[in-house]
């Protein structure tokens, strides 16, 4: 902290002040000998002599005595305490144009031009000065150099503590307790502390603060010395003797302790007269130094600042509005509790506050969460929480923010793993703890959330940077393979020390393991990259052997194989040629192709693709090659399978076995191509020939159509020719699979056969968007293969549509049916949204003709669909689509749907429900209307009015309700000036018009009228008061206020203080408009204006009664 380091530098600047004079004392000698070897040691200290370099000349050829005190802190800080001792030997001499002259540089460093006139100067008095002040900030005529960008004034901050630290140092042998000096000086600070212009309570309150710090320094070394000095006279009064010397040592005693005591004083009154009501100052910055600066006082001189009286404002400072102000506050705390002898007087201050600081832990600012867990930290090592109360700490290891996590996870390795807190543990050596025992309390842990994979990756993830066991391979293997009988391993501990050996293996080779908050690519160093490196070199040559033994104890279990099987995708397969161990990668690989036809699940299906994959590319040379063989064997295998698996289901015998090997193909087909030309016409044969198969099977028979299109048409775009048969094969495919997807879109076909809401319905709508999008005729205009490119007709695009519709409609219970499956995710209704909207965004329809449509379910589906609607509209804003013709047609779809919904159902309820979703959708769409895009787009709002009116008066009395639920939110983005033409056009419409034949009808009608008329009144009222308030106000603004006045005593004793309260309450509970109001005022029509308030309040029961 900026105080603490001040405060270091007083103190060494003290000891090197004081060196010179440094006395060894000899008990042989008298006070006078001792008198006479001071002097000696000040005046005839004999040092070699140094050569000077030419630096030293030139700061020697400064002429400290002409440079101001001003200047001096404006300029360089290494001039600072040159011409403040300059400045103490002109004090020595005559003090009183000296003080003015530092009252006078106080005043300027405020930014204020002022020298105090008046003799004698003893009478002058400081609030009627103050006031003189203040009136110049109301002028206008201070500089604030606190926020100056000029280059001169970028230390001024820092030169100011600098100058007042070595003021008090160089005044400590005697003008520092002359009575006048610090008096003085701490009136006038306090004064200026106390006043509205903020930029004076800046700076008084930043000498203030400092003042006390460099008093601590000194009373620090006084009571060195005085502990020096009892000790000598203890040692006299054993002899027995009353000499000279006993009373000399009782005299510096007596003396050393008056000064004490008078600083002690004057620390007192600046915390009463300043910090009392600075801390709570409405600008954060003064807030923050008050409390940054409390924590140093409380540290450095606990015998007078280390009490309840003091601490207390740590206390409160912790429920500050500021998140600067809470963080100084905890990191104050956090460094008294770091000192184990200030914990038996900060007991009754934990009992009061422990339960905000846990609080803090989950604050919402993260740097402020950080530090109070490490605080938490410091009273878990005092054992002052108990373990009750860590519950809701114990949650933050899954929030967002890594820092916090990693935090927590610092804590809970510190606490419940390493147990570093627990004081019934004998203290040991740091390998006294085996990874064995810390690796069995982190399962403990794990068991707690060994429902949620997920959540078990964060922990490891938050704690891996602090467990060494964690990197501890062979440890690991060896509690898995049951070859260290000190641990048994449950089911479900086995399957998490698995996972915990995946995620820290990737871990150290510099993988994530969760997923960024900010979506960016990782950069590492060259030596980060090296020690990666090693440790993957590491985990292969300790799993080389072991591997295989951990494979064919568990790759049986599905929760325990992806984790397993993962693992080879972070070694080095180079090592098995080089540690002759190709056997052993044979073996892998084996049993990861079982693996593969053991399991249907899609986390063990992928990691087992992954990995062959990766063995089939990374390995070398023989191994290289048997992988490829295996890899070839794996699909051959699925495919036989697959044919196996089709005639038992065309059979009739059950189709688990198809539907498994249809995920394991998908799964394949994912990652590379799999030539299956001859089972692609059975796919659509199956689909034809049996519609009544379960639903699931259905989807993968079309994924794998449409993945095998896919690696069609990427086999002829990357081929350096276009081959005619390729192309025709490939449109042949096509229309197969369009063919099967628009069956599933004819209601009367496929209604009977596939639920609303339903996995085959979601996945026909998506299939059936990308194939559109992989064929747009955009992509292959003016190029050889023109023949793709492809444009879906008007008619399927309607059927499309309302197949997504239907989707939409789905509620959530319905939907809850199928949350257990494995593919879930690419099955909801955002998918659904993001694949119509992806047709508009790529140009394969029309924007006219599906973006309305879907931005008219904006308001009807949740917060997650509407999500993605926004996204489409910022799209189509950016590509100056006619925005506001496509809110328009939104509004008219949505519209439509009510009108519908109003004649053919009798539920009032969904009638109602159904007029609201398009009101909403009209407040949310006027809504992207703000600031200056009213005026920008003033015409277009325009004609979305004009046009709306025009499609509601086309069907009356029917259509009228539309200006309410839709047009009303547009009407009020216009300018106030369109609204009388608006009015006068809409009443023109009904002359002829008997409105009372059909009263309810009408009443819309009546209502938006109504609503303009108002405004238009609420136009001309405005416009007719300003006109009046012009010909009869001749001034503005608030009455010149009195001149001349005399300043309130701001030290009549216990009535200041409650002035300064009402101040200082005033400025913590305004906001900052108002503030500055208050800033410019005086500081005598402040204190006026709280004495009437509080006389007014004092007189209200008086006129009750």
């Amino acid at each position: 902290m900026e105080d603490a380091d001040v405060a270091a530098t007083s103190e060494a600047s003290v000891r090197r002040s004081k060196r010179a004079r440094a006395v060894k004392l000899n008990p042989e000698q008298s006070p006078n000998d001792l008198d006479k070897e001071d002097s000696v040691d000040d005046f005839e200290e004999v040092r070699p002599k140094i050569k000077r370099s030419r630096a030293a000349d030139a700061s020697a050829s400064v002429k400290f005595d002409q440079i101001s005190l001003i200047d001096a802190i404006k300029g360089s800080r290494k001039n600072i305490p040159s011409v403040v001792k300059v400045w103490v030997e002109r004090y020595e001499k005559d003090p009183k144009p000296a003080i003015l002259d530092l009252l006078s540089m106080l005043f300027e460093s405020c930014g204020a031009k002022y020298h105090i006139e008046g003799d004698p100067f003893e009478e002058t008095d400081v609030d009627n000065v103050v006031l003189a002040l203040v009136n110049l900030a109301r002028k206008g005529e201070v500089e604030d150099y606190q926020s100056s960008k000029r280059k001169d004034f970028n230390n001024l901050k820092d030169n100011i503590v600098y100058f007042w630290d070595n003021v008090v140092i160089e005044c400590q042998n005697g003008p520092l307790f002359d009575g006048i000096l610090l008096e003085k000086c701490t009136d006038y600070v306090i004064a200026l502390s106390c006043t509205p212009p903020r930029i004076y309570r800046q700076v008084a309150s930043l000498v203030g603060l400092q003042l006390v710090t460099s008093f601590i320094t000194i009373a620090k070394m006084l009571g060195s010395q005085r502990e020096t000095t009892q000790r000598q006279l203890n040692a006299e009064n054993k002899k027995k003797a009353e000499g000279p010397r006993a009373e000399s040592l009782n005299k510096r005693l007596m003396m050393t302790h008056e000064n004490i005591t008078t600083l002690e004083e004057m620390m007192d009154k600046i915390f009463k007269g300043l910090f009392m009501h600075r801390y709570r100052d409405i600008d954060p910055n003064i807030r923050v130094s008050c409390i940054q600066s409390l924590g140093v006082w409380i540290l450095s001189y606990p015998s007078l600042f280390l009490q309840d009286r003091y601490l207390k404002y740590l206390g409160w400072t912790l429920n500050d509005k500021s998140a600067a102000v809470r963080k100084a506050s905890v990191a104050a705390l956090q460094s008294l509790y770091e000192v184990d002898d200030n914990i038996p007087s900060l007991d009754l201050f934990t009992q009061r506050f422990s339960n905000r600081m846990i609080e803090l832990a989950d604050d919402i600012d993260v740097s402020v969460a950080v530090c109070a867990i490490g605080l938490l930290k410091q009273l878990l090592r005092h054992q002052l929480l108990l373990d009750d109360h860590l519950g809701p700490l114990y949650d933050l290891l899954v929030v967002e923010p890594p820092e916090i996590r990693r935090a927590i996870g610092e804590l809970v390795y510190d606490h419940l793993i390493a147990q570093k807190f627990n004081s019934s543990q004998t203290r040991q050596n740091a390998d006294s703890e085996s990874s064995l025992v810390t690796l069995s309390r982190m399962l403990q842990i794990l068991r707690e959330f060994s429902s949620d994979p997920i959540l078990i990756t964060y922990v490891i993830d938050d704690v891996w940077g602090y467990m060494k066991a964690m990197k501890d391979w062979k440890c690991i293997i060896s509690a898995l393979l049951d070859e260290n009988p000190s641990i048994e391993l449950t089911e479900i501990d086995a399957t998490n020390l698995i996972r915990l050996l995946c995620a820290s293996v990737k871990k150290a080779v510099g993988e994530r393991i969760v997923p960024a908050t900010d979506n960016r690519k990782q950069y590492y160093t060259k030596a980060q990259k090296e020690v990666f490196e090693t440790n993957k070199r590491e985990v292969t040559v300790v799993m080389m052997k072991n591997y295989p033994q951990l494979l064919r104890k568990y790759v049986a279990d599905k929760t325990k194989a992806p984790s397993l099987v993962q693992i080879i995708l972070n070694m080095n397969l180079e090592l098995y040629s080089l540690k002759r161990q190709e056997q052993n990668f044979k073996t892998v690989l084996q049993l990861i192709k079982e693996a593969f036809f053991k399991h249907g699940d899609k986390d063990t299906l992928r990691s087992c693709i992954k990995a062959m994959d990766f063995c089939s590319v990374e390995s070398k040379g023989e191994l290289q090659e048997f992988a490829n063989n295996k890899v070839k064997e794996l699909e051959d295998g699925l495919v036989a399978k697959l044919k196996a698996a089709m005639k038992e289901a065309a059979d009739g015998d059950d189709e688990y076995p198809l539907l498994v090997n249809l995920k394991r193909l998908y799964e394949l087909q994912l990652l590379r191509p799999i030539p299956i030309d001859n089972l692609y016409d059975d796919f659509a044969s199956m689909l034809e020939g049996f519609r009544n198969v379960d639903e699931e099977v259905n989807c993968f028979l079309l994924l794998n159509m449409f993945l095998q299109i896919n690696w069609c048409l990427y086999s002829i775009m990357s081929s350096e020719s276009v081959k005619e048969g390729s192309v025709n094969s490939l449109l042949s495919k096509r229309d197969t699979i369009f063919n099967q997807l628009e069956f599933f879109l004819l209601p009367s076909q496929a209604g009977a056969e596939t639920k609303l809401g339903s996995q085959l319905g979601c996945r026909v709508c998506t299939i059936l968007a990308e194939l559109w999008c992989l064929f747009r005729k955009s992509r292959f205009s003016s190029t050889a293969l023109d023949r793709l490119g492809f444009r879906p007709q008007q008619s399927t695009l309607e059927k499309f549509w309302k197949l997504c519709e239907q989707q939409l409609d789905v509620s959530n219970e319905t939907g809850d049916e199928d949350a257990n499956r494995e593919y879930v995710e690419e099955t909801t209704r955002d998918a659904v949204v993001i694949a119509a909207g992806k047709l508009v965004t790529s140009d394969v329809v029309p924007v006219g003709d599906l973006a309305p449509e879907i931005i008219s379910h904006l308001a009807m589906h949740g917060s997650s669909i509407a999500e993605v609607i926004k996204q489409l509209i910022a799209v189509l804003r950016k590509k100056d689509e006619n925005i506001f013709g496509i809110y328009l047609e939104a509004l008219k779809r949505a519209y439509h749907r009510h009108m519908v919904q109003r004649s053919n159902s009798d539920d009032k309820s969904s009638v109602n429900k159904s007029f609201l979703d398009c009101k909403e959708l009209a407040v949310q769409l006027s809504g992207t209307i703000v600031g200056a895009a009213r005026s920008k787009h003033r015409l277009d709002i325009q004609k979305v009015v004009k046009d709306g009116v025009e499609y509601a008066f086309a069907d009356t009395p029917q259509r009228l309700s539309f200006l309410v639920g839709a047009l009303a939110p547009f009407v009020e983005k216009l300018q106030s000036t369109d609204i009388p033409d608006l009015l006068k056009n809409i009443q023109e419409r009904t002359e002829n018009i008997n409105t009372d034949e059909n009263p309810s009808g009408w009443r819309p009608y009546h209502l938006f009228v109504e609503t303009l008329q108002e405004k238009c009144a609420k136009m001309e009222g405005f416009a007719g008061a300003e006109e009046k308030e012009g010909a009869t106000v001749k001034r503005r603004g608030r009455p010149p206020k009195q001149r001349n006045l005399q300043g309130k005593k701001l030290f009549d004793g216990q009535s200041s203080s409650g002035e300064e309260d009402a101040i200082s309450s005033s400025d913590q509970e305004a906001p900052d408009e108002e503030s500055e109001d208050e800033e410019d005022a005086t500081l005598i029509d402040v204190i006026k204006s709280s004495s009437k308030l509080r006389s007014k309040k004092l007189s209200r029961p008086e006129n009750v009664g």
